[in-house]
């Protein structure tokens, strides 16, 4: 007669605002305001300045993203490509975007995911967070913003 292992117990996802701070602690970025958007399937990080290269035999690419919400600042950053993805903008139209994997930090949970790298000037968010990203993490509270963010008020400023 075996046992049964006992699959340990998840914790229920915590309640989240459709707009969250996140930091990305890899990236030096953050706090940026990213919108939780169930509608969405994946993530997606504004960025400029986007070029692939090699280095060392390895596909890497190379960004700037705003250091926080001010914007102002931009961070250089150099991360491993982890792949090319066909995504429908918010126009519809399928675009070719690069995936970086990286850390993302929203109030106490921390966590490993794949993000598109995207120009979202006219987005009014610096970060889209789909739910792909927030599965068993976070149920979204349409109603709600800023949930987890010790900061309540945000300043919202136009993209440079």
């Amino acid at each position: 007669m075996s046992v049964a292992a006992k699959k340990p117990k998840r914790r229920p996802a915590a309640i989240a605002g459709w707009r969250e701070h996140v930091h990305l602690p890899e990236l030096g970025a953050g706090p940026l305001i990213a919108k939780l958007d169930s509608g969405a399937l994946s993530a997606s990080l504004h960025a400029e300045n986007i070029q692939a290269y090699d280095k060392a035999g390895s596909a890497w690419v190379r960004f700037d993203v705003p250091a926080d919400n001010e914007r102002v600042k931009a961070r250089c950053c150099d991360m491993p490509l982890h792949g090319e993805r066909r995504v429908k903008n918010t126009g519809g139209t399928s675009e070719s975007r690069f995936v970086i994997e990286t850390e993302i930090r929203l109030g106490d949970e921390q966590w490993r995911a794949q993000v598109t790298l995207s120009d979202r000037t006219d987005m009014g968010v610096p970060m889209l967070l789909g739910r792909a990203t927030i599965r068993g993490r976070f149920l979204v509270n349409p109603a709600r913003s800023f949930l987890h963010s010790t900061n309540q008020r945000v300043k919202k400023v136009k993209p440079s």
